[in-house]
């Protein structure tokens, strides 16, 4: 939807202000600061339940811009540009600390010939932290907003990745001291200008497991295997669920996957245990029960199968829910979404509205206005280890955060 005129006119004057403009100058002045601040961080291994150690280079950031900066309990870094008034309503800019791979040497993130990072995490969610400390120095720099209604929040959370189970987000929600201030989230999540995500993806994660006594692969041949029965039963769930993940008429979009299979200890032991652990995602609610449905048919189909075949000793099979993620959406006329597709007009930029799964899952959830947006510069290869990140371009990306979070303090 095309910004009004006044909308426009008014972001127009806002890009002019002098502590605005000052800031928008600092994103492409310090570009080598931003870069070395990234590759620092990003060389720091943070994965899901092991972010502390980032989590405290962080708040050492934090602090040295001259922030009010501390870690919570469950190890968000929360930071502000100056104490607040305990009434003062928040806007909160977050990125998640957590990567899904981690670097096990600092080698193992490199700078090419061209000035791009590559490695685990650099840009899901290095990209993502090295903004918001950008937007931390360069507010504190030059502070743009006189006459704001709102104080800024800055938010390094953890678990967001994996089983983390958006566990930083729920806390800066639902439990914080904070969370009742709080009445908007910009979620800087990976790289890029291209995507926004208004509408949060849901999913719930499962592990599946299979267990029998074991024993030796000659002697005790026959025993029922917990490894051929988890074969069997991902062959049947992929099988049944594929037409619902893939090929439904309806036009929901929905996906499935098992992304770790455990299980055995020697190639002539007949294992005690296997499982593993599978992904179900989709817009639709109803659709997830519906998946969670077929995973359960066919484990147990697996396991009567397999117990069926079994000439000594039985399995057993059991299905243990090791994540959800609440869906929600924001309205495409909700003022915030239109605050940004005002910026992104006075910027030249180009935005896709998507679904994903990210920390702005938990306000959505609950109701809070809520988007999550790239950080600028150019980003792939999210969650392998030859994932890269190009910053040539990140000043733009900057710049729409500034300008975005300018207009939701005066609000």
């Amino acid at each position: 939807m095309p910004a009004s005129a006044e909308l426009r006119a008014a972001i127009d004057e806002l890009a002019q202000a002098q502590g605005v403009r000052e800031c928008l100058r600092w994103f492409t002045r310090e570009k080598q600061w931003i870069n070395e601040r990234q590759l620092e961080l990003c060389r720091i291994p943070a994965p899901t339940f092991l972010e502390q150690r980032r989590a405290e280079w962080m708040l050492e950031q934090f602090r040295a811009a001259g922030c009010v900066a501390e870690i919570d309990g469950p190890g968000n870094v929360v930071a502000q540009l100056e104490p607040s008034g305990p009434h003062r309503p928040l806007v909160a800019l977050t990125a998640h600390l957590d990567t899904v791979l981690a670097p096990r040497h600092p080698e193992d993130i490199s700078v090419e010939a061209d000035g791009a990072l590559r490695g685990p995490g650099v840009s899901d969610n290095g990209a993502g932290l090295a903004g918001l400390l950008a937007v931390a120095r360069a507010m504190r720099s030059s502070p743009p907003i006189a006459d704001a209604r709102s104080d800024l929040l800055l938010v390094a959370n953890v678990g967001e990745e994996g089983e983390g189970n958006l566990s930083g987000m729920r806390h800066l929600v639902g439990e914080s001291r904070l969370g009742p201030r709080i009445r908007a989230f910009l979620v800087l999540e990976g790289a890029g200008t291209d995507r926004v995500v208004r509408q949060a993806l849901a999913s719930r994660r499962f592990e599946v497991s299979f267990t029998g006594p074991g024993g030796h692969s000659w002697s005790d041949s026959g025993a029922a295997n917990p490894i051929h029965a988890l074969a069997r039963a991902i062959a049947i769930f992929a099988e049944h669920c594929g037409r619902l993940a893939n090929g439904a008429s309806d036009g929901v979009r929905s996906s499935f996957h098992f992304g770790v299979i455990e299980g055995g200890a020697s190639v002539n032991a007949i294992p005690s245990l296997a499982r593993g652990k599978v992904d179900l995602r989709s817009e639709s609610d109803q659709r997830i029960e519906e998946m969670l449905g077929s995973l359960t048919a066919a484990v147990e189909r697996a396991a009567e199968v397999e117990n069926l075949r079994a000439t000594g000793s039985k399995l057993a099979a059991r299905i243990r829910e090791i994540g959800s993620r609440p869906g929600g959406k924001l309205d495409e006329n909700a003022p915030m979404l239109l605050l940004l597709r005002a910026v992104d007009a006075h910027l030249g930029i180009r935005a896709r509205l998507e679904c994903s799964s990210t920390d702005a899952n938990i306000p959505l959830a609950a109701g809070l206005p809520a988007l999550a947006i790239g950080a600028g510069g150019r980003g792939g290869g999210a969650h392998t280890p030859a994932e890269w990140f190009q910053p040539e371009g990140r000043d733009l990306g900057l710049k729409r955060v500034l300008l975005m979070l300018a207009l939701l303090l005066r609000e």
